[in-house]
Formats: structure tokens, C-alpha cells, sequence
């Protein structure tokens, strides 16, 4: 798979709700750019990379969903529980999960998965902004905003279309490896390739691909599933 140098994203026309069965295709241009949609682009500049009936989407999910493993524990670790999301946390999830069901729908990605990220990033504060200076509820780096075409990271809008998007390239990238995925999004895409398209030894990046899966394993035990959701 391409590095992702400009990546820019294409959203169809149809509504939220939009048709259960449609279509996801991807696309690639001379540029490298990506461009994810439900309808099929017209133009000689647009290389269709693959287009994936929903009801495979599914069943890909069901099957990759089925050989999810509890996240490994390093030696002397002990297994804790992901806190029940309840109180204010509850509260700003609620404020969010329309608009995540939305992006996953568009990126054929499960909301579970989406969920587990952005409260590993951000637990749901649209302003936060980490040391490194990501930004907004998924945490996007300027950079990685830029990529994606997401001119405010606080706009939740935005940040949550940009980097549910992102996500998606990872899942491509690595072959859906859910873990290489998640390094990705926490270390960088590059980490992960020079390390041989492993977890990089960073205790960092390692530390945030088992919080990830243990909110993942949080959302699956709530009843939320872990169903690629599409259009």
C-alpha cells in the first residue's frame, strides 16, 4: 500500500441515513490522493482501487470481529476492566454518536471502533489539545488535519470526518490489522513500516493500542457490537 502523502476525502451527496446497501468505492489519482465514496467517480484521473459491496463489508467485519483477542499484557501486568461509561462521560459520548455512527457509515469502519479511539484520545473533549499539539476529539496533528482537509480540529464535524477517515487509510494500509492500525494513528504510519510493520517498542504507542482494544472490548460488552457499519 502507497504512503499517504495528500489524501483527500470525497463525501456522496446522499443524506445521513442514506441507502443500507450501497456501495464503498475507493479511488486513487496520479497525485496519490484517495478519495473514499459511495457513488462512482467519472474522470480518466481517477484509478478505481477497489469497490466493495456492503454485504461483504459485513461479513469481512463479522469475521475479523470474531478473531478479536483481549488485549496482551506485558509481564507482571494485571488485567483491569475499561471504567463503565457513565456521568459526564456518558453525556458527551451522547453528544457525539449520531455524528460517529454518520463517519462510520461513509468509511465502512464499526462505531465501536470510533468510539474506543476517541475516548482513548480525547474522552470526548472537543478542545483538547495534547502536548504534542494534536488537536480536537480524535486529536489530529496539523499535519495529519492538512491531509485530510480539516481547516478547524475543533469543529467536531471536521475533526471526527478526518480522522475517521485517516483510520480507515490505516485499517488499508495494514491489511486491517487492527493493532498496526492503531500504532499507526498513535506513532505515525511510518513508525510502524520502519519497524518491520510491528508495534513500535515505544511504550507510549504500546500503552495506547491496549487502551484502544480494552474500550473496543468496553463498547462490544455495552451491546454496541463491533459491526462494520456502511451506507
Amino acid at each position: 500500500m502507497r504512503g499517504l502523502l495528500a489524501t483527500f476525502v470525497v463525501l456522496a451527496a446522499c443524506g445521513v441515513a442514506g441507502v443500507a446497501q450501497a456501495d464503498i468505492y475507493k479511488y486513487v489519482d496520479a497525485a496519490g490522493k484517495v478519495y473514499f465514496t459511495d457513488a462512482p467517480l467519472k474522470g480518466s484521473k481517477y484509478r478505481l482501487e477497489w469497490k466493495r459491496e456492503s454485504k461483504k463489508l459485513v461479513h469481512e467485519s463479522e469475521t475479523r470481529s470474531a478473531g478479536l483477542k483481549q488485549p496482551k499484557l506485558l509481564t507482571g501486568e494485571r488485567a483491569k476492566a475499561a471504567a463503565p461509561i457513565t456521568g459526564s462521560l456518558a453525556t458527551r459520548r451522547a453528544a457525539y454518536e449520531k455524528l460517529i455512527a454518520a463517519n462510520a457509515r461513509r468509511y465502512g469502519l464499526s462505531p465501536a471502533l470510533i468510539h474506543a479511539v476517541v475516548r482513548a484520545e480525547s474522552a470526548y473533549n472537543a478542545t483538547a489539545v495534547s502536548r504534542a499539539g494534536a488537536e480536537g476529539l480524535m486529536q489530529l496533528m496539523p499535519g495529519t488535519a492538512a491531509r485530510y482537509g480539516v481547516t478547524d480540529s475543533f469543529n467536531p464535524v471536521e475533526n471526527i470526518r478526518g480522522g475517521t477517515a485517516y483510520l480507515r487509510d490505516l485499517m488499508d494500509m495494514f491489511d486491517w490489522d487492527l493493532e498496526l492500525a492503531l500504532a499507526g494513528y498513535n506513532a505515525g504510519e511510518g513508525a510502524v513500516i520502519k519497524h518491520g510493520r510491528k508495534i513500535p517498542p515505544y511504550a507510549e504507542t504500546q500503552a495506547y493500542v491496549r487502551k484502544v482494544r480494552q474500550f473496543l472490548w468496553a463498547e462490544k460488552d455495552a451491546g454496541t457490537g463491533v459491526v462494520m457499519s456502511v451506507r
